[in-house]
């Protein structure tokens, strides 16, 4: 049981880990964009911040929730009766 909910709590942690910037970012100003109009959207953000590099720490402790969560079960001690 205890495993099972190691499991889930690294995967909930994994997870805020992984939103944590866009979590703590300050909110933007509206700004104009050269076309004319405003946007929320951040000047020169590429899709550099979905990358592995970036995100490795909290895919790890993801994927040890998710074994923890698949195979916990299996680690349990039987409880003497």
């Amino acid at each position: 049981m205890w495993a099972i909910l190691i499991g889930a709590a690294l995967i909930i942690g994994g997870l805020l880990f992984l939103f944590s910037s866009a979590l703590l970012r300050k909110p933007s100003n509206p700004h104009q964009l050269p076309q004319g109009g405003t946007t929320l959207e951040p000047r020169r953000q590429g899709l550099r911040f979905l990358g592995l590099s970036h995100n490795w720490p909290a895919l790890a402790v993801i994927a040890i929730g998710a074994l923890l969560l698949a195979f916990g079960g299996y680690f349990e001690i039987p409880a003497a009766s």
